[in-house]
């Protein structure tokens, strides 16, 4: 196993830009990070990307859940919390996935946390209030992102992985709330095209809006001041957590390794990417439009990089 003290400037060399520039972005952060982790972070994000895809795959559809279905689903859930406290497990995912958390010392937490928001979108369609969506918020982006944060956080010993020196739950949620804001903004044509809606009810309200008309915007149709107002409070909702998550990055770095400083600069770095995209006044909202290249993004890790190197 490398050292943690392994330069993370040869390693980033090393990356083949051309086959994770097109992944999600907790995945190209932690390609800087060393091998084993890298490997349980891909064990543990699958493990929650297969609860959450089942969930909104089957919104997607647009058909009402029946109560029959939504019992189903809900066992599905909770059997699948169940498999993370077994100590054996018959499916090689699973396996994997205790034998990982065992390894590098995981909470469980997350899972739980997790299994709650996947039940809400159950048995709800969409969030009454941004409060709701916040409380949502804990399971659906804090979860996997303080898996993310713990795995940078922790140190190897003689006798294992000790945990991390700081609060993950609370050093993750800025972070988290902000990529996750900016994911919204994002994703808002394929989302409503997808039918999930991530906006506020009573935001919506607020504006002049309802969930027709932010699906007619979606469609290509005219964009109401109620609409362009809405985004502007959603990009200062993402901004405020924004600089955040600058403070909660800054205050884990005295206790970080180099390169897994740098995976959490990367996050930063291509979120604040998209976010600087985000046009309340002018933009569509298209994912061609709030989408980076490839090239911009290599350029942008890039740029993050030699930042992050002439300030070590």
């Amino acid at each position: 196993m490398k050292s943690d003290n392994t330069n993370p400037f040869d390693f980033a060399r090393e990356l083949d830009f051309q086959q994770i520039l097109t992944n999600p972005i907790l995945d190209i952060a932690a390609r800087f990070w060393e091998d084993d982790r890298y490997e349980a972070f891909k064990i543990c994000y699958r493990s929650m990307r297969v609860v959450d895809d089942l969930i909104d795959d089957r919104k997607a559809t647009g058909d009402e859940i029946s109560a029959h279905e939504k019992t189903q689903y809900a066992a599905l859930v909770n059997d699948w919390v169940e498999t993370i406290h077994a100590t054996t497990a018959q499916e090689q995912l699973q396996r994997l996935l205790i034998e990982t958390i065992v390894r590098f010392n995981i909470p469980r937490w997350p899972w739980q946390r997790l299994a709650r928001s996947m039940v809400y979108d159950l048995h709800h369609d969409g969030f009454a209030s941004y409060r709701v969506f916040l409380r949502y918020a804990k399971g659906a982006a804090v979860a996997p992102a303080s898996i993310f944060m713990h795995l940078c956080g922790i140190s190897s010993t003689s006798d294992g992985y000790r945990p991390p020196e700081f609060n993950v739950r609370k050093a993750s949620r800025p972070l988290a709330l902000f990529s996750y804001l900016v994911h919204i903004i994002r994703d808002f044509e394929k989302d409503q095209k997808s039918n999930l809606s991530y906006f506020a009810d009573n935001l919506l309200a607020a504006h002049g809006l309802n969930r027709a008309i932010m699906r007619q915007v979606a469609d290509g149709g005219d964009i109401p001041a109620g609409f362009r107002a809405l985004m502007h409070q959603y990009r200062d909702f993402a901004a405020y957590y924004r600089g955040r998550a600058r403070l909660m990055i800054d205050s884990v770095f005295p206790v970080l390794p180099p390169r897994y400083r740098l995976s959490l600069e990367i996050i930063y770095s291509l979120y604040s990417q998209i976010f600087e995209r985000i046009d309340p006044d002018k933009g569509r909202f298209t994912t061609v439009e709030l989408n980076p290249s490839p090239e911009e993004i290599q350029k942008r890790i890039n740029a993050t990089i030699a930042a992050f190197r002439s300030n070590i």
